[in-house]
């Protein structure tokens, strides 16, 4: 069983710059109550982004261990194009097709995940440890065990259902017949969300998973446009937003109060926002990119402006 010493886990934790996220915190993901009595008891989360902002618009990208080229080349390609989309990629961290998908979406400037089967502090496997550092300076590392707890073999296991209910969809590139990417792909399939999986060469051992997941419910797919066009809202495949897709009245609070602080026809720093809506930063950010995904404000080089829509509908006091 999981040890239970949460005062010496949290101390521990601050030291190596892991918080706590539980659900009621700002912070927890609400697809993960998806999970029911399986729910995690809380997440433990390396790295400066907001799990939250990131989980709404985030794809499982995963697969073999022990992958192919086509495998590598195929999950950092599909990575890539959905860090370029503006999706956030989650994986496991593992060899093989995690870590060419982190890698994918780390390469083209985009944001990703690990999800891990120990403590967030524990970089595993021992040869991903550069690779999970940097996720954790640019990215988000977390996990369901307190900091210093090692893998066992049923944790891997146990960890899938996390990536799977955190995203949107989960894709599978190259998985033999009993893989772990199998049972998140079954995991995503039980909870409603979207599975699919890169079709590979009929005399690969690496296809057998695959070809089996497609005879059932899943989608083939070949490259991030069409996970997108799976995944994505409806608006995101419009040539443009009709404007905000939530009435201004049904916003949090906070998010109001940080909308209200932005100036009307030019784009501000977060700093800028962030004192004008008295918050930190980092709240500003999160809120920014909720904002952001509702419509209401875009993101420019030189900071965060209001969309022509939002703009308008202010104007007319349209709520």
């Amino acid at each position: 069983g999981a040890r239970a010493e949460p005062r010496v886990d949290l101390a521990v934790a601050r030291e190596a710059g892991v918080r706590f996220v539980c659900p009621g915190d700002m912070e927890w993901p609400g697809q993960l109550d998806d999970l029911g009595d399986t729910r995690p008891v809380g997440l433990w989360v390396r790295g400066p982004a907001s799990l939250r902002m990131w989980a709404l618009k985030s794809v499982a990208v995963v697969g073999a261990r022990a992958c192919t080229e086509y495998g590598a080349h195929m999950a950092a390609t599909l990575a890539g194009g959905l860090a370029e989309r503006g999706w956030v990629v989650v994986s496991g961290g593992a060899y093989g097709v995690d870590g060419a998908a982190h890698r994918g979406a780390l390469g083209a400037g985009g944001a990703t995940v690990a999800v891990l089967a120990c403590g967030v502090d524990r970089p595993y496997p021992r040869g991903h440890t550069q690779l999970i550092n940097r996720i954790a300076e640019q990215g988000l590392v977390i996990g369901e065990l307190p900091p210093g707890d090692h893998p066992t073999p049923s944790r891997f296991i146990v960890r899938n259902r996390v990536i799977a209910a955190l995203t949107r969809g989960t894709v599978v590139v190259e998985a033999a017949h009993r893989s772990g990417s199998l049972v998140t792909a079954r995991a995503a399939q039980r909870l409603g969300r979207h599975t699919m999986g890169v079709p590979g060469p009929a005399t690969s051992g690496l296809s057998a998973g695959i070809h089996e997941l497609l005879r059932g419910d899943a989608v083939l797919v070949t490259d991030a446009a069409e996970v997108v066009e799976l995944v994505g809202d409806m608006g995101e495949l419009a040539p443009e937003r009709r404007g905000p897709v939530l009435p201004r009245d049904l916003l949090e609070p906070a998010a109001r109060r940080v909308l209200a602080a932005l100036p009307g026809g030019r784009a501000a720093r977060a700093d800028e926002i962030a004192r004008g809506a008295q918050t930190t930063e980092d709240d500003a950010v999160a809120r920014l990119y909720e904002l952001r995904s509702l419509g209401y404000v875009e993101r420019h080089s030189d900071g965060w402006k209001l969309t022509r829509q939002a703009m308008i509908s202010v104007r007319t006091g349209r709520r």
